[in-house]
């Protein structure tokens, strides 16, 4: 614990689902703690909460997609030693019934976002020669399945950009961790599956927001390259790298269950 006391942590996403969790585990463990999300009241609110546990709670009402916006947050924020890239969007559908609203928000917040604020940070921690970053991406970006053709997209270049990025800011001491879960039970299914398909048919597989809420942060400070969960699925993944063609034709009930 007290590696992590009077560090600053960042993190995008923060008023529910994992970000939420992420924020309370944080503020247990004595962060400062910053909090980027759009909705203020839930900000508001959750600063309340957790203003009597963490060494300081600061909230900032912004758009990942917003660059300016972010720019100007970054600015007040100072100090950054680590950073969650949580904020996260997706919308489960046929790759030919895909909204061109909805793929354009999947890659601004999922993709462009995500680069943008690890933008903001990476001079200060070069600088300083010490910072994380963490960011979140899926098991999706190591295996995609049918009616995640965008989403899974984003989460790829989530991965390609977390590798590149972890051996360029090696050289420097700054730790680039990639988080690939499988689905968890928060409400971003309610937008990516408002049908409630997927969740009924992978419910019993879900993680627990805090169970990986807590797996994230206990590699805070340590140069990890990746968390993958749950394991079986970690393990498919890898299949799958080996034998796509096999493990597509095997598994294609189960993936079509979206």
């Amino acid at each position: 614990m007290d590696r992590k006391k009077q560090k600053v942590i960042v993190i995008t996403g923060a008023t529910s689902g994992l970000g939420l969790e992420l924020a309370k585990i944080a503020a247990l463990e004595g962060f400062h703690i910053v909090l980027i999300a759009r909705r203020l009241d839930r900000l508001k609110g959750l600063q309340q909460e957790l203003g009597q546990q963490a060494g300081s709670v600061r909230i900032f009402q912004a758009d990942v997609t917003d660059r300016q916006a972010i720019e100007v947050v970054f600015n007040q924020i100072g100090k950054v030693d680590v950073l969650i890239n949580n904020a996260g969007v997706g919308y489960f559908t046929w790759a030919h019934e895909a909204k061109p609203d909805e793929t354009k928000q999947m890659i601004d917040v999922n993709v462009t976002g995500l680069i943008t604020c690890c933008e903001q940070v990476m001079p200060q921690m070069m600088a300083r020669k010490s910072g994380h970053i963490i960011n979140i991406a899926s098991q999706a970006g190591k295996m995609a399945t049918p009616k995640s053709a965008v989403y899974a997209a984003t989460k790829h270049a989530v991965l390609g950009y977390t590798n590149s990025l972890r051996m360029e800011m090696g050289r420097f001491g700054i730790f680039v961790t990639a988080i690939n879960p499988g689905p968890i039970a928060t409400p971003f299914f309610e937008q990516a599956d408002p049908g409630g398909t997927y969740v009924k048919n992978a419910g019993k597989f879900m993680l627990n927001p805090e169970d990986v809420a807590r797996k994230i942060m206990d590699v805070v400070g340590r140069p990890v390259r990746e968390v993958n969960m749950p394991r079986w699925m970690a393990a498919g993944s890898r299949i799958h790298s080996l034998f796509p063609k096999t493990v597509e034709r095997i598994g294609r009930t189960a993936f079509f269950k979206k």
